[in-house]
């Protein structure tokens, strides 16, 4: 069955976001790498979320975005087409449980460290500065981004308390807002624009990567 993805792509890097399964995506040195990878990302998004995904994937490209990020490192900048339309009450409700869920089971993840400072991971740098080596720099990091994905569309954020405890909080802001579900476009920080949906994918695709990177650097130190 065809899915509907993105190309997102610094040369040959590539990110392929899966349209109808926010926060799906594979990664890969080439396109061809990143479809293969696709099908497997699927299958695990659908475990994880409990909506069913087809068991062969055919990808259509619907969207190719040439970007100036080190895609390599998982940045991304692209806002989908789809991302643009109005939301209901009902798919945000879901949308927005699934943000909260993923928060909370990053947050357990991390828990479940045995020593939150000790990683055998190299010391690796990029453009941004050092890539986070430990259960403690990772999760500060994943979680210290609440504040600034809220003020990208104009939401007034922390990152205080644990990364469950402050996206709840800015859920709660967000949803003082009479119009949020028109979901609007913002022109956010670097040229960047946002909307609630692309908010939405981010929360949970960004907890997807950095929970993985997690696991590796468990069963690499423990």
């Amino acid at each position: 069955m065809k899915r509907s993805c993105v190309w997102e792509h610094n040369g040959a890097d590539t990110i392929l976001w899966a349209v109808e399964h926010p926060g799906a995506f594979a990664r890969g040195a080439s396109l061809e790498e990143a479809k293969a990878k696709l099908e497997k990302d699927l299958q695990d998004w659908a475990d994880w979320t409990g909506q069913p995904v087809p068991e062969s994937v055919e990808v259509e490209i619907v969207g190719d975005i040439a970007c100036g990020l080190n895609v390599r490192d998982a940045d991304s900048d692209v806002l989908l087409e789809a991302e643009k339309k109005p939301l209901d009450r009902e798919e945000y409700e879901l949308l927005r449980a699934m943000a909260l869920r993923s928060a909370e089971q990053f947050l357990r993840l991390y828990e479940s460290v045995p020593d939150p400072d000790r990683s055998a991971n190299p010391v690796r740098q990029t453009f941004y500065g050092p890539v986070p080596r430990t259960a403690r720099e990772m999760y500060e990091h994943t979680k210290n981004v609440n504040a600034y994905y809220f003020g990208e569309i104009g939401v007034e954020a922390d990152n205080e308390g644990d990364t469950l405890q402050c996206r709840r909080r800015g859920f709660e802001m967000l949803e003082k807002q009479p119009d949020f579900l028109e979901n609007r476009v913002f022109e956010g920080s670097w040229d960047e624009s946002w909307t609630l949906r692309k908010l939405l994918r981010r929360f949970i695709w960004h907890d997807r990567i950095h929970a993985r990177a997690m696991v590796r650097m468990m069963e690499r130190t423990f």
